[in-house]
């Protein structure tokens, strides 16, 4: 277990070619589930957790790891199903970070990397209904991977707050939003409601999209019906991490396409760090954002409208 984390820092050259790599673990039985290395920050055995009186039943405790204090949440009872039942210290954690945020996802245990191209990633099938907490899944040596929509997760034991204060958004701003559109791209249902729910507290119309393929193919026919991208947008909200077509490839391929280019892109994503950043100015990305922050957020579309209009 030791060295399934060893070599994560050196693979970022992946990113920007619609590639990944997934985590593999198991939760109770014997289902394969996949979280993007990208998220993780180590794997570690259980360590002694403490509890805290009247949290969240789904919040196992939480642990001092490397002198931060971090909450471990038991993954199988967070997507619904019945909680880890043996002693923690024969189980894993992985530590993550999601929207800036430090936690630890309880775990019955942890496989392996493998790596993936993320066309092989596909959205969860159709019938699935709205409950599950699947933002995707792939195959892997004939086995069906659940990948899990931890967005989904953390809302529900911890929500933030989706308003935005007082004084971002003035009158002005609104009278000229209620004319404008923008285009969001994300997999994970709960990001899309709170990103929409964000922007029409500014004031602009959306257009709501599930993935990059998905959006890539809206904007073609656009312009194949020969109309403008930058100006039926005021710009596009992407997330990075999204099945078929991931945030950073779906920049490219716009930035590649004359008709399409000067789109304005802002890429929104809970994959946090320098790195990040570097790789929005690789693609040609204006501007990165990281998850999900109401006032940052609304105050970049307010930018966009004050540079704009």
């Amino acid at each position: 277990m030791a060295g399934v984390m060893d070599s994560v820092n050196q693979r970022t050259q992946l990113v920007g070619q619609n590639r990944l790599e997934l985590l593999l673990f198991r939760l109770n039985g014997a289902q394969l589930y996949g979280i993007n290395v990208f998220k993780v920050r180590e794997v570690l055995q259980c360590p002694e957790l403490t509890v805290l009186p009247k949290s969240h039943p789904v919040v196992r405790g939480v642990a001092n790891i490397r002198g931060a204090t971090i909450p471990i949440l038991d993954l199988s009872m967070a997507t619904g199903l019945p909680g880890l039942q043996e002693d923690t210290r024969n189980s894993f954690v992985i530590i993550t970070e999601y929207n800036t945020k430090t936690q630890g996802f309880l775990v019955h245990s942890v496989e392996r990397i493998v790596n993936m191209n993320w066309e092989e990633i596909h959205p969860p099938p159709k019938g699935t209904g709205r409950d599950h907490y699947l933002t995707a899944v792939t195959r892997v040596d004939n086995r069906m991977v659940e990948i899990i929509d931890v967005e989904k997760v953390l809302a529900e034991v911890a929500p933030s707050s989706e308003s935005v204060s007082a004084g971002v958004v003035d009158a002005e701003v609104q009278d000229k939003a209620t004319l404008l559109r923008v285009l969001t791209v994300d997999d994970s249902s709960v990001a899309r409601k709170q990103v929409s729910r964000c922007l029409q507290t500014v004031g602009v119309e959306v257009v709501a999209l599930n993935d990059g393929r998905q959006a890539l193919d809206y904007l073609r026919k656009l312009v194949d019906e020969g109309k403008k991208p930058e100006e039926e947008f005021l710009m596009m909200i992407s997330d990075i991490e999204m099945p078929e077509m991931d945030g950073y490839t779906l920049t490219a391929e716009i930035r590649s396409d004359p008709r399409m280019q000067k789109l304005h892109i802002c890429l929104h994503t809970s994959l946090s760090g320098v790195f990040n950043q570097a790789m929005v100015k690789k693609v040609g990305a204006d501007d990165f954002l990281a998850k999900f922050k109401p006032d940052d957020l609304a105050q970049r579309v307010v930018d966009r409208i004050k540079a704009t209009h």
